[in-house]
């Protein structure tokens, strides 16, 4: 910790940022602040808040270009981002501001069910077996769905499926989820709270804790293969430049996330860190064995993958029909 150091300014100064994430990054940044801001004001004598903004990453992203004042985003997918980029809130180049592109930590969508897993779900085409309901959120909102569609699509495509064999596969998903929530944390309170659904598609970090809170109820599957979710973080040129010392604190901010100190809170609350070292020592004891796939195995990249499958008239448009 003691490799940060952060300039102070002539005057101290009181100063709020607002951190603008997608939905179940409410407990990990609670505990990343807690952490930093003594930190930050014992070095530069700056009295520092921070709040949080959390809802379906790309509704978070619409949010901001829409005026919402955030210093930092922290979305759930590069899609998210550079929206806020080409909005011009952002400026040119900000994916190679931080290290690693920009990326703290990654992630993955795994499955929970219920105690003993009585449906007997291990992977994939378990979710379009009869009977099944599958509780995921929708990918045109939520980061969560967005993942979990291409991590779908993946498993059917990068096993030797044709593109007609993934169409057939989703759409039989799909017709298959009684409830399509517009966030994370709305499809974890359908699937828990409410007890709709036999397996919840959900982000690692959340099954985890789903499976904490619910003492024995539910239990963590690990499919065999799954995506590589790229959730990027950056400071928001724009804003931060409207007040003094926003801008200082935010990058001392999203730079700490890449600290030993806090690579192992991401640990903790199971999101992968990016040291290869702090992520080693979590395998096994913290993450499961996922083949996980990058974006390029299923499209030139995440435009791409965004156009061919969420965007208007992609692929999901042509095989969702909203219930009635």
């Amino acid at each position: 910790m003691s490799s940060l150091a952060y300039s102070a300014p002539a005057s101290a100064a009181d100063i709020e940022l607002l951190n603008v994430s997608y939905d179940p990054t409410r407990e990990l940044w609670r505990d990343v602040n807690e952490h930093f801001i003594p930190i930050y004001e014992k070095q530069t004598g700056n009295t520092l808040t921070i709040k949080q903004s959390h809802g379906g990453s790309s509704t978070q992203a619409r949010a901001v270009i829409d005026g919402l004042e955030a210093d930092v985003v922290t979305l759930a997918s590069y899609l998210d981002t550079n929206a806020v980029a080409k909005s011009g809130l952002i400026k040119e180049g900000w994916i190679d501001r931080l290290p690693n592109r920009s990326l703290p930590y990654t992630s993955t969508i795994v499955f929970v069910v219920r105690k003993g897993n009585p449906k007997g779900i291990k992977d994939w085409p378990d979710l379009v077996k009869p009977g099944i309901e599958t509780i995921t959120p929708n990918p045109k909102t939520s980061g969560n769905g967005y993942l979990s569609f291409f991590a779908a699509w993946g498993s059917v495509v990068l096993r030797g499926g044709s593109h007609d064999d993934a169409v057939k596969y989703v759409t039989n998903l799909y017709k298959q989820v009684p409830v399509l929530d517009s966030g994370a944390r709305g499809a974890t309170t359908t699937f828990v709270q409410k007890g709709i659904g036999d397996v919840h598609v959900a982000w690692e970090n959340e099954a985890h804790l789903e499976v904490a809170e619910a003492k024995g109820e539910l239990e963590i599957v690990n499919p065999p293969i799954s995506i590589l979710a790229e959730p990027y973080v950056a400071v928001v040129d724009d804003n931060v430049d409207r007040a003094e010392g926003h801008r200082e604190a935010a990058e001392a901010y999203l730079k700490y996330l890449y600290t030993d100190e806090a690579q192992e809170l991401l640990a903790k609350h199971f999101y992968r860190p990016t040291n290869e070292a702090i992520l080693k020592n979590s395998i096994g004891k913290t993450f499961g064995e996922i083949k996980r796939f990058p974006i390029t195995e299923i499209a030139k990249d995440w435009p791409d993958a965004h156009k061919q499958f969420i965007g208007e008239g992609g692929v999901f448009d042509t095989i969702y029909k909203p219930k009635q």
